[in-house]
């Protein structure tokens, strides 16, 4: 099976990450094209920029895209991708058609109700996402969920990681910092980590990433008259250096999946969070990840939970906590065997009401729309 994946943006972290880990472990030919950023994945990777969800233009050239690359199933990624490669893909007659969607811009709109109704089925990442969808009118039997995964392997501690990173940023060895990974946004609350960390005494504060709220979140450090102790490391291609050279992880986000304090989590650190959904699921089940807090909406919680967490670290003599994980649900090769498993129900299902079906999907479909014999991997589009 030759499978095209449609992405809004390849830019590290958040749904390029998630796409790099099922692309790497997906038993099929698989290409990438992204309407934004690129970067290397795995796989052969096209471009095709796009700013805006309505753009003809850019959904003409993934259909030429399309075609050329005789696609058997077209995976989509992210809002704009969503809207564009589901129209693109049943323009150039392709039979099979899947979406995810990481996080739901807006699921009510026209453009995406009416891209929503060309595919066959749309990965929620989550409960609520699911519930999102169901209340925009996807119908229930078009919508799977799938949950967002990391590789734990990938965030092992390194005591050379640490100290490499450490001497980069002019951090000490024995500095205690307190750390967070993610974009830089209103939504994220890193504003309460900026608070925070003025009432715990010598900690570190180190943000690592970027976004639009970096330049008034510096301004806040200033005001609070912390910013001698709060490092702006920017944008990561990886978290794993970041996590290796912290010794709390700090998330008060009180909407986000969780997938960074995961890989906290897997990074052996503690960690306080504002919103995790797969530590919330353990704790509801009594079987709580050690090391874990969550924050409650008490303003002195955050804080509080910080002085706690650093005098453990201390009382350990700085020891890691060891790598932990929230259940094999939220390992990437689950995320992987899902996907698979919905690719081959997809490809089972009769094939109706195709716009311009390709002469070579004809020929590859049997008796009552069902896929016939695939043709041999190979022959790939211009790569970007």
């Amino acid at each position: 099976m030759r499978v095209l994946h449609v992405i809004s943006t390849l830019e590290p972290g958040g749904a390029g990450s998630q796409l790099r880990l099922l692309v790497r472990r997906m038993p099929y030919d698989s290409e990438v094209v992204t309407l934004g950023a690129a970067a290397p994945i795995g796989v052969p990777v096209h471009r095709i920029p796009s700013g805006r969800d309505h753009d003809p233009s850019a959904v003409l050239r993934l259909r030429r895209l399309i075609r050329h690359g005789r696609y058997d199933l077209v995976h989509t990624h992210l809002h704009r991708a969503c809207v564009q490669g589901r129209i693109a893909a049943r323009l150039a007659g392709v039979p099979h058609i899947v979406a995810t969607e990481h996080h739901l811009d807006d699921p009510s709109s026209a453009l995406y109700r009416l891209g929503e109704r060309l595919g066959q089925m749309t990965i929620a990442p989550s409960r609520a996402a699911a519930e999102r969808l169901r209340a925009s009118g996807v119908p229930d039997r078009r919508i799977v969920t799938i949950p967002k995964a990391i590789d734990p392997a990938e965030f092992r501690f390194d005591p050379v990681l640490r100290a490499a990173a450490r001497a980069r940023l002019g951090l000490g060895d024995e500095q205690p910092v307190i750390g967070s990974v993610g974009r830089l946004a209103p939504d994220r609350r890193v504003d309460l980590l900026i608070r925070a960390i003025a009432e715990v005494p010598d900690a570190m504060l180190l943000l690592a990433g970027d976004g639009p709220a970096r330049a008034d979140l510096e301004r806040l450090a200033e005001i609070v008259g912390v910013a001698g102790r709060v490092r702006f490391a920017g944008p990561v291609g990886h978290p794993r250096e970041t996590l290796c050279a912290i010794d709390v992880f700090a998330s008060p986000d009180q909407s986000a999946f969780g997938l960074a304090t995961l890989e906290a989590v897997a990074a052996g650190l503690p960690a306080v969070y504002g919103s995790c959904v797969p530590l919330e699921e353990r704790a509801a089940a009594r079987a709580p990840v050690h090391g874990t807090h969550r924050l409650s909406q008490d303003r002195e919680s955050l804080p509080r939970a910080l002085r706690a967490e650093l005098l453990c670290h201390a009382e350990r003599r700085g020891a890691r906590l060891p790598a932990r994980r929230a259940g094999a649900r939220y390992d990437a090769g689950h995320l992987a065997d899902a996907v698979r498993r919905l690719y081959e129900r997809v490809a089972a299902r009769p094939v109706r009401r195709l716009i311009g079906l390709p002469p070579w999907h004809r020929g590859r479909l049997g008796p009552a729309g069902r896929p016939g014999r695939a043709r041999p991997a190979g022959g790939s589009a211009r790569n970007a």
